[in-house]
């Protein structure tokens, strides 16, 4: 049987971002898994999964010492197992592995790129990330954008050959298992339970946000958005589930300030289970600067929420504009409050749009249609 190591910076990405695919290649291929310690969590991804997992410390910074550390570790284990597939996730992950897999003579190094964090950088720092991304595609022979639209930028920024680019079925890393997300599950007593546990009554607007709360995913376009909003609409409310970066993306003290004082913004912090949250709110606002192909918008499309998107990659194939959600532009706060108000005044728009956005999900994005568009791939190799 042929041998893939899969490769994720930190063991969540194995464990979340890749949930059930390890498992489903698992009848094909022998599979490891590679990622950090974390605590338990790289052996829960072991137990899920099925499959071998080997610890190697990575960081997300930059930390030069530690990253060759990482790329030696990562060398002697792949001369070791002698793998037929390198495939890695997440920008470090990425970069350690492709060079570390084709200095040990690993014929088939793959790439998926979820997103593009250097976008965001200017200056020295950018110069830096671009020659680091272009070092990771020379190292790898085959790279998964996991959207059209990161495949167009990937090009327009000359990092690679176009010959070494390919996007998946419609996109995504993993689609997404629309049976689990399914407000279905969810009874009215659920929701009503859930809901007052929170202080939502049962005539209130929920907008929901999931994810990191940075500067990145635009935090303070939404929180600026909605405080504008609060002056207009006393029944709208915005919950936050995630949790501060602040070592590496923190939002401004006035930000988390209004966070932290507004009583109707609620924040639940992470969550291992967002589907609760989504089955109580009425909009997505998701107003970020960067993405590969967010599962978030994918998650709540496929409860049945209307989604507020930027204008970017993945986000923009996701949601149509008027169809399943609005689609807006980047950095844009008064569009946003604009939208927002919209959404949250008129019922019968916000409900067409949610009504829609299931469909848009389950037609495209089912994740065994991505997980065996994969194996189709592996196979061709």
């Amino acid at each position: 049987m042929q041998k893939i190591i899969r490769v994720t910076t930190v063991p969540i990405s194995l464990g979340k971002l890749l949930q059930g695919q390890l498992q489903f290649m698992s009848q094909y291929y022998d599979v490891v898994g590679v990622s950090g310690k974390g605590g338990d969590t790289l052996e829960m991804v072991s137990k899920q999964e099925g499959v071998r997992v080997i610890p190697i410390e990575m960081t997300r910074k930059i930390t030069p010492i530690r990253d060759l550390k990482a790329v030696f570790a990562l060398y002697r284990l792949f001369k070791k197992e002698k793998p037929d597939i390198v495939h890695s996730h997440t920008p470090k992950a990425g970069t350690l592995s492709m060079l570390a897999a084709k200095l040990a003579g690993v014929p088939h190094r793959l790439h998926t790129i979820a997103g593009l964090p250097l976008l965001e950088a200017t200056g020295t720092k950018r110069t830096l990330l671009n020659t680091v991304e272009k070092l990771t595609y020379a190292c790898a022979t085959k790279i998964y954008p996991n959207s059209t639209g990161l495949n167009d930028i990937i090009i327009k920024h000359k990092f690679t050959s176009p010959k070494k680019l390919k996007v998946i079925a419609n996109g995504s890393s993993n689609g997404i298992d629309t049976s689990f997300f399914d407000s279905g599950l969810y009874s009215d007593e659920d929701n009503l339970k859930l809901s007052q546990s929170l202080g939502i009554g049962e005539s209130d607007t929920v907008i929901v946000y999931v994810g990191r709360l940075v500067r990145d995913k635009g935090i303070h376009e939404l929180i600026d958005a909605f405080k504008k909003l609060n002056t207009e609409s006393t029944t709208a409310k915005l919950l936050l589930v995630g949790t501060y970066e602040k070592d590496l993306d923190p939002l401004s003290p006035e930000t988390e300030e209004e966070i932290n004082t507004n009583p109707n913004i609620i924040m639940v912090g992470w969550q291992d289970d967002v589907r609760p949250y989504f089955a109580i709110s009425d909009i997505l606002a998701f107003p970020s600067y960067r993405e590969g192909f967010p599962n978030v918008v994918m998650q709540a499309a496929s409860m049945g929420l209307a989604s507020i998107v930027t204008d970017i990659n993945g986000c923009n194939e996701i949601i149509t504009d008027g169809d399943n959600g609005k689609i807006i532009p980047v950095k844009d706060a008064k569009q946003l409050f604009e939208n927002m108000k919209v959404l949250v005044n008129d019922d019968t728009l916000r409900t067409t749009l949610a009504a829609n956005a299931r469909t848009s999900i389950t037609s495209r994005y089912e994740r065994k249609v991505v997980w065996n568009a994969i194996l189709e791939e592996y196979s061709k190799l």
